[in-house]
């Protein structure tokens, strides 16, 4: 009879008729270990077991990805594992990496792996592999997969595990003859089972060796009472004509058994019974015994063996009554059964568990890379690496961005890593969110996919506005999101309340009536923000983003109309929605500041100085607030760290930074000052884009004519708030600029910067 649990320490596997079973191996020492806790406490649970015997051990070794199918199968007799070689990284010659597969899963077969790699890298299914070779020797396994110089070693390995038996799982059946019949049983019930039946194991044992042991010691009384009676005996043999009649004279005859009462005693044989004149009779097999007694053991050495023997019977059988009387004493051995073996020959667990890494997704095969994003009027949507355009002086004619249709045109543009939320806010204030991974990739030149076609969007929805995320949903928690509407309406949110969890998108805005749409979604990361409108005819509105209460606070959405963030002219709208640091400074000192930064930079770079209009705005505000100040070159320099400066385009191309002062804090829901030279709005157009960049930062423009150009922000010129600006790109005619864009430390080809028109 097994000592241990061999089902679960050896595993079993196999198909009968209308039945299967498959379960796995374990490490012997970790099911003792669960054995024994079994023991200690009936009503343990799974989880309980499983921190002494956390799941399989396989003699392939590799690497188990989480708990959860070892929970299921150990709680239901079901389950699936998931399991992994054992794959490391190594620095090869000319900067190149391998990949070393020292451990594979269990029941895989090494050389079918191999050829498996081999065929998808054949079939380009898998790239960024150059060679797969296999060393393994006496000393142990190595498949060496050697990688391209430009691959990425996480990318590729992921592949291997998605599309080769490096990552395989185990179907977990656990069914087994219980009372001779199949059973779908669990871990628990397997452990009773086995514990139950140890304890009929050392019972039965402990009944067959008091039989045993009792048998001798029958024989031994007789031998033991004729050792006493000796002479009698022999004269009874020696007279009797044949060892038939012996036997029954030895049978029929009552011996004297005062000497060997306390043996008998002892033995507590109920074939052992002295009559009331104390004397005793032989049974058939003591009689036998008797006759086949040699001589020797008539010595009196011989008589103290016997006797010997005797005393060391009774303690056994007294031994075994014991354990047949009490199942703490059957447990007790069962027990110290199971550690004995354990002692002997547990070995360490081959097999590890790896929690953290758990089943990958599709984006886990996906390099990160930053992407440039676009979308067109008619609703197509397409990434394209962010490497693929170059930097060009400003004031160049850009390259083809997209292919489209003669009615359609490219309406928005944004940068964002593949693994990176994006959130599409409809027009019907809906918010649907992707992963940059998951939108289509395409050439430049490419046409993209419908949003419709990836989008559960109804019947004249379409998107308006297109956010992304931090990758890092620890960091939503730091952040609201402002919406601002094309009639002006402003709503703030909590960003992990606006969220969808599912593809059907969530609600985050009700609107009065069916001309309003959002226009933008900015994140705020505090109440210190400042929120900035700019309208399409060049009026602005900038206001403290914590004058706006916010919605989702308790988890929740809510889907109102919002707060009124700027009072438009008939037939304006918004068309910008930017966020800036908010700064305490008296319109005193702006206008301080601002005459003495203009100054200082017209002297550095021999500009003609611009319309000073806004700095008499400034001026204005200044006196009634009490008149001009003289800054401390300590306040200058605090000034000058907090300053922002704000690039305003238009739809024909022209485009100036601004700095953040000139954009005074008023209340929301005003009209608002001039962002631009509205005497010239026939020259230059209606306002398109108007947002904080740094010196740093490069944009991108996109006309409606789908030429696409990327600008070094440093070269466009510092002017006043109410100026014209200067050409930044040229438009062809009837052409317009639709989108624009900041990217963040871009890359240059070099070339020079355009003179300023």
């Amino acid at each position: 009879p097994a000592r241990f649990p061999n089902l679960l320490v050896n595993g079993a596997g196999g198909i009968a008729v209308g039945m299967a079973t498959n379960i796995p191996s374990h490490n012997l020492g970790e099911v003792i270990d669960a054995t024994l806790a079994v023991m200690d406490d009936p009503a343990i649970s799974v989880e309980e077991i499983m921190r002494v015997m956390p799941g399989p051990d396989f003699p392939t070794a590799g690497i188990i990805l989480g708990r959860t199918g070892i929970r299921q199968a150990y709680e239901t007799g079901r389950g699936s594992i998931l399991i992994r070689g054992r794959v490391a990284t190594e620095d090869m010659r000319q900067s190149r990496e391998a990949l070393i597969v020292t451990e594979i899963p269990y029941q895989v077969n090494k050389s079918v792996m191999i050829e498996k790699m081999a065929e998808l890298v054949r079939e380009k299914r898998i790239e960024g592999i150059s060679d797969i070779r296999d060393e393994s020797d006496r000393n142990g396994m190595r498949v060496v997969i050697e990688l391209k110089r430009d691959a990425v070693p996480d990318v590729v390995l992921n592949q291997l595990y998605r599309f080769t038996p490096l990552q395989s799982s185990f179907g977990c059946n656990f069914v087994a003859l219980h009372g001779g019949k199949p059973e779908l049983t669990g871990l628990i019930p397997i452990l009773k089972a086995f514990i139950s039946f140890r304890e009929e194991v050392v019972t039965r044992r402990a009944r067959f060796l008091l039989n045993k042991a009792r048998d001798r010691a029958h024989i031994l009384v007789g031998l033991a009472v004729a050792v006493a009676n000796v002479d009698d005996v022999i004269r009874l043999i020696r007279a009797a004509p044949d060892p038939t009649t012996a036997r029954e004279q030895l049978m029929a005859r009552d011996w004297p058994a005062k000497d060997v009462a306390p043996l008998i005693a002892l033995i507590d044989d109920p074939r052992h019974k002295i009559n009331d004149d104390g004397t005793f009779r032989l049974s058939d097999e003591q009689a036998r015994a008797i006759l086949a007694l040699t001589l020797s053991r008539l010595t009196a050495l011989g008589r103290n063996e016997i006797g010997d023997e005797l005393n060391g019977l009774g303690k056994d059988i007294e031994d075994f009554l014991d354990i047949l009387r009490s199942r703490e004493r059957v447990q007790a051995i069962a027990r110290e059964e199971l550690i004995a073996v354990k002692e002997q020959f547990s070995t360490p667990r081959l097999t590890t568990i790896d929690d953290a890494a758990g089943d990958f997704e599709d984006e886990d095969l996906i390099a990160r890379e930053d992407m440039v994003v676009t979308v067109t009027h008619g609703g197509y949507i397409k990434r394209v690496p962010l490497s693929a355009y170059r930097a060009q002086k400003r004031g160049g004619k850009g390259r083809s961005g997209m292919a489209t249709r003669d009615e359609d045109f490219v309406t928005r543009l944004f940068v964002a890593n593949t693994h990176a939320p994006v959130l599409f806010f409809s027009s019907l204030g809906q918010v649907y969110k992707l992963k940059v991974w998951r939108l289509p990739v395409a050439e430049p030149q490419g046409k993209g996919r419908a949003l419709i076609n990836m989008l559960p969007l109804d019947a004249g929805e379409r998107i308006t506005s297109i956010v992304p995320l931090p990758e890092d949903e620890a960091e939503w928690d730091a952040h609201d999101v402002m919406f601002a509407t094309s009639t002006g309406g402003v709503r703030r949110n909590k960003l992990s309340a606006c969220v969808p969890r599912t593809t059907l998108g969530k609600r985050v805005m009700e609107f009065d009536d069916d001309k309003q749409s959002i226009i933008g979604v900015e994140l705020l990361s505090g109440e210190h923000d400042d929120v900035l409108l700019t309208t399409a005819r060049g009026q602005c509105v900038r206001f403290r983003a914590g004058d706006i209460r916010v919605f989702g606070g308790d988890g929740t959405t809510g889907t109102s109309t919002g707060n009124r963030g700027i009072s438009l002219a008939e037939g304006d709208q918004v068309i910008s929605m930017s966020v800036l640091r908010h700064v305490d400074a008296t319109p005193a000192e702006r206008e301080a500041y601002l005459k003495q930064s203009s100054a200082i930079r017209r002297a550095a770079t021999g500009e003609d100085a611009e319309s000073d209009a806004d700095l008499e705005d400034a001026s204005e505000e200044a006196e009634e607030a009490g008149g001009a100040v003289a800054l401390s070159e300590e306040r200058y320099v605090e000034m000058g760290a907090a300053e922002q400066f704000v690039l305003t385009l238009t739809e024909l191309g022209y485009g100036k930074r601004s700095s953040s002062y000139e954009f005074r804090i008023s209340n929301r829901g005003g009209k608002g000052i001039k962002a631009t030279d509205q005497r010239k709005t026939r020259e230059i157009g209606n306002l398109v884009a108007a947002f904080p960049v740094e010196d740093a930062d490069q944009i991108m423009l996109i006309s409606d004519g789908a030429q696409l150009i990327r600008v070094p922000v440093a070269g466009i010129r510092f002017t006043s708030r109410a100026s014209k600006g200067v050409r930044v790109f040229k438009t062809a005619p009837g052409e317009k600029v639709v989108s624009v864009e900041r990217i963040s430390e871009p890359e240059s080809d070099g070339e020079d910067e355009a003179a300023p028109e």
